[in-house]
């Protein structure tokens, strides 16, 4: 029985190869492809930038990836897999995006999700404010506030002051008896009815 060779001649680089370096194809007598993994890879990373050039999109260059690292496709920065989390369902079990720019991406996603703002929308808002919270006047605006009813964006506030009309209910009246209150006039309620107080004049 003749013995099996254990090196093929690439088609296209005419390199004597171990058989490791040839995908398999069915389709050939010898269950292996002509060209060896390189040439092939390297026909396929030609013809991408061919059509990507017909088509007048840019085109990606390759870049040497070091163990251990991976490359960001959208801060295109290459760093180790300690700035990555973990994905077991991607082909090479991290997440496509490094942890800084997948809590960018997060965020984005929630403000539209939230508020039906983009970021970009957000900060055109603070800055109409000046950077500052519309009540207070005097802290940085880093809080959406939208009321709970209809889910309409109010304005950009501090986080004592979105904290305080939560905490009042959201209620006009509630945040006008406290400014009373404030001012000294306050009022004790007269029950009028189960449940029901007589407002102040």
């Amino acid at each position: 029985m003749a013995e099996e060779p254990n090196a093929k001649e690439c088609g296209k680089c005419g390199r004597d190869l171990p058989l490791a370096a040839f995908a398999r194809d069915k389709n050939r007598r010898d269950g292996l492809q002509v060209y060896c993994r390189e040439c092939v890879a390297e026909y396929g990373a030609a013809h991408y930038r061919r059509r990507r050039e017909a088509m007048g999109k840019p085109v990606r260059e390759k870049v040497v990836v070091p163990a251990g690292h991976k490359r960001c496709p959208q801060c295109r920065e290459t760093k180790p897999h300690s700035e990555w989390e973990r994905n077991k369902a991607s082909s090479d079990g991290w997440a496509s995006y490094c942890r800084a720019c997948r809590a960018g991406r997060n965020r984005a996603s929630y403000f539209k999700r939230q508020y039906g703002l983009t970021e970009a929308e957000r900060d055109a808002m603070v800055a109409s404010q000046r950077g500052l919270c519309v009540i207070c006047l005097k802290a940085p605006a880093v809080h959406v506030d939208h009321c709970h009813m209809t889910g309409k964006v109010r304005g950009v506030l501090c986080f004592n002051c979105n904290s305080a009309i939560g905490k009042l209910g959201d209620d006009p009246d509630a945040v006008r008896r406290a400014a009373a209150y404030l001012e000294g006039n306050s009022w004790k309620p007269i029950l009028v009815a189960p449940g029901v107080y007589q407002l102040p004049s």
